[in-house]
């Protein structure tokens, strides 16, 4: 009855269903990884996010650390608008514009770069965009710490020829190179300024934490969920081919006890006559 498991057909079928079981348990693992990842991630940005600000130097001057993304830093010192750039390519609600980068010099003669915020492009790409002008004099700037841009981690092609003062990356290790003083490692995204200025670039949204992974859980279950579905599939089939066959071989014999009785009787309604004519000569 189970021969037929063995056919080319039913072999490259089991063949599938053992690849794809092993498939589906490697994915749901992945995901599940993805999960507990951006799980952990958001925990930390939130907790940053939260935290009361520190000073710049105690988080910036050894060099910005994985874990201090997007905690909430005060500096204090002069801005240096001389040496102000703008970053292409940076959309917001979704409108073109740029980022607004000021470098601001500190007590110490080491500076910091302060995205300032958002404006919108100008008449055309290579037209310089209008970029209010920041507060002269001393300032105190609160803002989230950043890493500094990298091709790899931004995944934005870095490129030759572009206008005077604009960039395509916050890099502060290049832009460091065209300055006459040092910068600290990484950048301040701006949240509060004293003393403020109207107009002044628009603020940059906080971080979208997101879920924490919440769908990529899901994802997780729905691939381990398949595993069942591709074995209660296999086993479905072969319990449906089994049915079939015992219903065809059911069939073929009560149609052979069906033609075996047809021709018993005709046999006999032969032989009959044959019987009573013997009978009548016997007589």
């Amino acid at each position: 009855m189970y021969r037929f498991l063995l056919t080319p057909r039913w072999v490259a079928l089991h063949v599938v269903v053992l690849l794809v079981i092993p498939a589906f348990v490697f994915l749901g693992r992945w995901q599940f990884g993805r999960f507990e990842e951006r799980s952990a991630n958001s925990h930390d940005v939130t907790a940053n996010l939260e935290a009361a600000p520190v000073p710049l130097e105690s988080l910036a001057g050894q060099g910005v650390k994985e874990a201090d993304r997007f905690r909430t830093v005060t500096a204090t010192g002069t801005y240096d608008p001389a040496h102000a750039l703008v970053v292409r390519r940076r959309p917001q609600d979704g409108r073109p514009g740029f980022y607004v980068l000021t470098p601001l010099k500190l007590a110490d003669g080491r500076a910091v770069i302060v995205n300032r915020g958002w404006v919108k492009v100008g008449p055309t790409a290579d037209t310089p965009p209008d970029v209010p002008a920041p507060p002269g004099g001393q300032v105190t700037v609160t803002g989230r710490l950043r890493l500094g841009e990298t091709e790899e981690s931004s995944g934005i092609k870095e490129r030759p020829g572009l206008p005077p003062g604009q960039v395509l990356l916050i890099d502060p290790a290049a832009i460091g190179k065209r300055l006459p003083y040092r910068l600290l490692d990484g950048y301040v995204e701006l949240t509060r300024q004293q003393p403020a200025t109207d107009p002044a670039p628009a603020p940059v949204p906080e971080p979208d934490v997101g879920s924490g992974g919440g769908l990529n859980f899901a994802y997780g279950v729905q691939w381990w969920l398949f595993i069942g579905v591709a074995v209660g599939g296999w086993i479905l089939l072969i319990r449906r081919e089994v049915a079939d066959r015992r219903n065809s071989g059911a069939g073929g014999a009560e149609a052979g006890e069906g033609s075996g009785g047809d021709e018993g009787g005709s046999s006999r309604s032969t032989a009959d006559p044959a019987n009573r004519s013997e009978s009548i000569s016997g007589g």
